[in-house]
């Protein structure tokens, strides 16, 4: 009988340090956007106050994936849904620290505290309904992200670097980061304030005509091979075609350049 107590208590004990484990898991979260610094590492560096119980854990901004069709509410984008951390939602009056940026190529870092099986990296921008005023929906931003990374399963490092390219904006805009995870139902999301000068918010100016080399020719972005349409091209990627040097805002195939209108994937760069 007494043999038998102590068996049912070892169960019991290795059960609760089991569910112990699985709860601090959850609770400790696994990864952020540090560069630019997010609302996230803002809070955790303590250059924003009164962001309370992600100033202890940035790392944990985790909620069901899937976005846009999925993932958060409107309204607790920034929290990932979780109300622990609805101070990420607070606009604070459009008075979130920034970070000045401009069109074009920007490194974007994570630092990983578990390196789970990734998707993709999604990077997302605000369109002309942004208010840095009012808590980030789903009509205050492109719907596209403007890059992508897929990591196909592969784990990433403890520190995670993105080059992306900017599209043009001006004024305070917010990029919303979203770490894709594979093996579960989950992301990890990032809410980064950034300013682009020249005032206001939205879109900034129509882009013009690509620029001209005198005599022709375009330098080195001409040196770049001929689009096809059957490749897969990455943010950054640059082609020719017709005549023309085109880079890539995010990632894409099949779609010709030229035709994408002035917000879509392809950018002229110049003539060649």
């Amino acid at each position: 009988m007494r043999r038998t107590r102590k068996i049912i208590l070892s169960i019991a004990g290795a059960a609760v340090l089991a569910v112990s484990g699985t709860m601090a898991a959850i609770a400790w979260g696994h990864g952020y956007n540090s560069d630019p610094p997010s609302r996230s590492a803002l809070c955790a560096s303590g250059a924003v106050a009164d962001c309370g119980a992600i100033s202890y854990e940035p790392q944990s901004v985790e909620g069901p994936k899937g976005f846009p069709a999925a993932g958060p509410a409107d309204g607790e984008l920034c929290a990932g849904g979780n109300a622990p951390f609805a101070e990420l939602d607070d606009p604070r009056g459009g008075n979130w620290p920034t970070t000045s940026v401009s069109a074009g190529p920007r490194t974007f870092t994570w630092t990983m505290t578990v390196a789970h099986s990734t998707a993709t990296f999604d990077y997302y921008i605000t369109n002309a309904n942004y208010d840095p005023t009012r808590p980030l929906t789903r009509d205050q931003l492109d719907l596209t992200p403007f890059a992508s990374f897929a990591m196909g399963g592969a784990q990433p490092d403890h520190s995670m670097t993105h080059t992306v390219t900017l599209p043009q904006r001006s004024g305070q805009q917010l990029i919303f980061g979203v770490w894709v995870i594979a093996d579960t139902a989950n992301a990890f999301y990032s809410c980064i304030d950034v300013d682009f000068g020249g005032g206001g918010s939205g879109p900034g100016p129509e882009p013009t005509d690509p620029p001209t080399t005198p005599g022709g020719g375009g330098g080195e972005a001409c040196d770049a091979g001929a689009w096809s349409a059957s490749a897969v091209y990455n943010g950054g990627d640059e082609v020719t075609h017709n005549g023309t040097s085109y880079r890539a805002s995010w990632w894409t195939t099949g779609e010709e350049p030229g035709t994408t209108g002035e917000w879509g994937v392809w950018r002229a760069v110049t003539t060649c």
